[in-house]
């Protein structure tokens, strides 16, 4: 990857043609809520930036929402959670004269119940918010370009979610893994760089062409640090900074079709991309003596595996486009993943689905989503459980996977203020069962009914 992206570094910068502007900028920083840019958003209005012809902008945003499980999961129950994002966004150009260098930070105050966390126990957690509460830094960042946005480099605290393994159209999808996906955020430690917790690192993006782009990216592999517990305990305020843990690698080649402003024509766009891992990995079926972790002789600690790759693509297409518009009308989405069964709980992944956006001239901002996901668990896990049911309790659950069907409409009330009754069916959840290891160990679990309101203030 390191050499595609020099080679793309180096067919760029003799480049003299400037691009065109895109349909959709994906070069701004991302609000982490919405997905748009922290830069150019609609708003209440209400947050003053006196400073903004100085090049220094705030946002904030509030999302706040209820969610219950009507059937399934370890129990049935309704939660609130809520999360505030404070951002800051520095044009250094304009400040201090600093020639297109940026900065870029963001905070978030959680508070509230998890629904996944206290009822479900499952994968796709129902929602992006969804977190311990806590008042943390997430993001931390400067950003240097190079011509005409033609190369850009991020250092700092950064996440991986808004650039790696995503796309458009599941914007207005709440649960998480319509983002960050289930495959990444269970198998890579700590969850990978993504919400609530953000890794140091690196990333450089190369526009090619105006159409081909390339992304490659390093960043420290364990956010929180290695140890027992739930990863968000270990760096509850988002400043242990580390740069020593074994790193992780990201790297995404992307080509994009009528992508320009203007143009009649439907815009798509296909990446494909990868993670490479260089820590060590629990194996999910035998312990560090060589035998099953479910057999009474077992050192209780599972045997460690060399490092851990995974690949993914990408498909994200208009079908209809509203006359006179750039990104209103109809979009549809596919993703799929794959790791190794050996070391990983999910070794396959995909989901997809399809997005209206604006389709009532009346109403041009409202948008209505349907989407599945699927996530299978490995059969190397599958076997450990095979091995509980022969060793401990002839019942145990065998986990095969989790799916999800989920359908969200967002109202928008006004600029900056909008409502989003959603609806998600969570087939197996965990699988089907909890995890062996866990406190409710080899409990079966059934498909869940979850309703959710979630409401969405950008001041």
């Amino acid at each position: 990857m390191a050499a595609i992206v020099l080679g793309g570094y180096l067919l760029a910068s003799v480049q003299a043609i400037a691009q065109e502007d895109k349909k959709t900028d994906d070069d701004k920083p991302a609000d982490p809520d919405t997905g748009e840019s922290t830069i150019e958003e609609k708003t209440l209005g209400l947050l003053p930036n006196p400073l903004q012809k100085y090049g220094v902008k705030f946002a904030a945003t509030y999302i706040g929402e209820v969610l219950g499980n009507a059937t399934g999961g370890v129990k049935q129950g309704a939660i609130y959670e809520g999360r505030l994002n404070l951002a800051i966004d520095v044009d250094l150009d304009k400040l201090a004269g600093l020639d297109k260098l940026t900065f870029h930070a963001n905070m978030f105050q959680i508070h509230g119940g998890g629904l996944s966390r206290d009822n479900l126990q499952n994968f796709f957690v129902v929602s992006g918010i969804e977190a311990l509460p806590s008042t943390r830094l997430y993001e931390a960042y400067f950003e240097k370009q190079w011509g005409e946005k033609k190369v850009s480099l991020k250092l700092g605290q950064l996440a991986a979610d808004s650039e790696f393994f995503n796309t458009k159209y599941t914007d207005v999808f709440t649960n998480a893994s319509m983002g960050w996906p289930a495959i990444t955020s269970l198998d890579l430690p700590s969850g990978g760089p993504s919400p609530p917790l953000a890794a140091m690192g690196a990333r450089l993006l190369v526009n090619v062409t105006d159409q081909l782009t390339v992304l490659g990216g390093i960043f420290d592999g364990d956010q929180a640090g290695p140890g027992p517990g739930d990863p968000q305990e270990r760096d509850r305020y988002g400043v242990n900074f580390r740069v020593n843990d074994p790193p992780l690698l990201l790297g995404q080649i992307q080509y994009a079709w009528n992508n320009k402003k203007g143009d009649p024509n439907l815009a798509g766009q296909i990446k494909f991309g990868g993670w490479r891992h260089l820590g060590a990995f629990a194996d999910q079926r035998f312990a560090s003596n060589g035998v099953s972790l479910a057999a009474p002789t077992s050192s209780g600690a599972p045997m460690l595996l060399s490092g851990d790759i995974g690949g993914w693509a990408v498909f994200e297409q208009q079908v209809y486009r509203v006359p006179h518009s750039d990104d209103r009308g109809i979009g549809v989405f596919a993703r799929a993943s794959g790791a190794p069964a050996d070391r990983n709980l999910i070794d396959l992944y995909a989901d997809g689905g399809i997005e209206f956006v604006g389709l009532d001239e009346h109403r041009p901002d409202d948008k209505f989503g349907i989407a599945a996901g699927y996530a299978h668990v490995s059969k190397r896990a599958q076997a450990l459980d095979a091995d509980y049911r022969a060793l401990v309790a002839p019942n145990w659950p065998v986990r095969s996977f989790e799916g999800l069907l989920t359908a969200v409409y967002q109202y928008q009330i006004r600029d900056g203020w909008t409502v989003q009754p959603n609806f998600q069916y969570i087939i197996h959840p965990g699988g089907g069962a909890t995890l062996p290891s866990g406190p409710l160990a080899g409990k079966p679990l059934g498909n869940a009914s979850v309703f959710g309101l979630r409401t969405t203030l950008k001041f």
